[in-house]
Parts: structure tokens; sequence; C-alpha cells
């Protein structure tokens, strides 16, 4: 009878950590900025903790401006420590035009962060765009 019980209790641990990792790899939320006639969409393309790349896909759509910043030299990831990331790829549309969309892809940020910020600057305003998500 122990045997089964301590069966059963690997069968429950091992259900309840695949059903952790099953929630940790959803895509977040998207996220959007307009501004400056700019609006730029950030969506997550599942941050699990064994991928080889953290992917971002990203829109940008304006009819005012030409979209012609390279996103690998403008962006960075930002841990809830305040450690910053640069991207190791973008791929996707050349710059130039109104519409612009790609995959920004990041090495997988080490340990276990609360919190991430992706931060773009220089689409359509000096300023920064962030946007920002809460992982646990």
């Amino acid at each position: 009878m122990k045997i089964f019980r301590s069966g059963a209790l690997l069968a429950a641990i091992t259900l309840s950590l695949a059903l952790t990792a099953m929630a940790s790899a959803q895509p977040l939320p998207s996220r959007s900025s307009d501004a400056a006639g700019v609006t730029v969409t950030v969506k997550s393309l599942g941050l699990t903790p064994g991928a080889k790349t953290w992917d971002f896909e990203i829109a940008m759509n304006t009819h005012t401006q030409t979209l012609d910043q390279d996103l690998a030299r403008v962006s960075v990831l930002v841990d809830d420590g305040g450690k910053q990331y640069t991207p190791s790829a973008w791929k996707g549309d050349h710059p130039g035009g109104h519409h612009r969309k790609g995959v920004l892809q990041f090495a997988p940020v080490p340990g276990n962060p609360k919190s991430l910020e992706l931060r773009i600057q220089g689409i359509g305003t000096p300023e920064v765009r962030v946007f920002a998500w809460t992982l646990r």
C-alpha cells in the first residue's frame, strides 16, 4: 500500500509541475502604445524557462511618417532588478514604410523575474515607449 501512496504522490507532484509549466508558457497579454500618429503593439510569444529565445512580436502602423528604426538597436528588455538585456535579433520587415511587423528576440532572462519591461525608443517620438508585464 505504501508503494501505491508514494506513486500517487509522485503522480500528483508531476501533474502539478506540468500545470505550472503550462501556465508559465502562456503568452502574456498584448500591450499597445499610440503616440504621435504611430501605433505599436507588442505580443509575447511565450516566455518559457527552457526556450532558446524569448520572442516578442511587434507591429508598427502609421500614416504620418516613415518607420525607419533599427529595432535591434533601439530596444531593451529590463527585468524587475533593473538589469537590461539587448536583443539578439530582429526577424521582420526592413526599415521604411508605414507598416512593419516582425519578431524581436532576446536570450532568456536568467533567474525568475517577477516583471519585465520592453523599452523601445524613437518610434514616432523621442520618448521611450514602455510595455510592461507582471510574470507571477
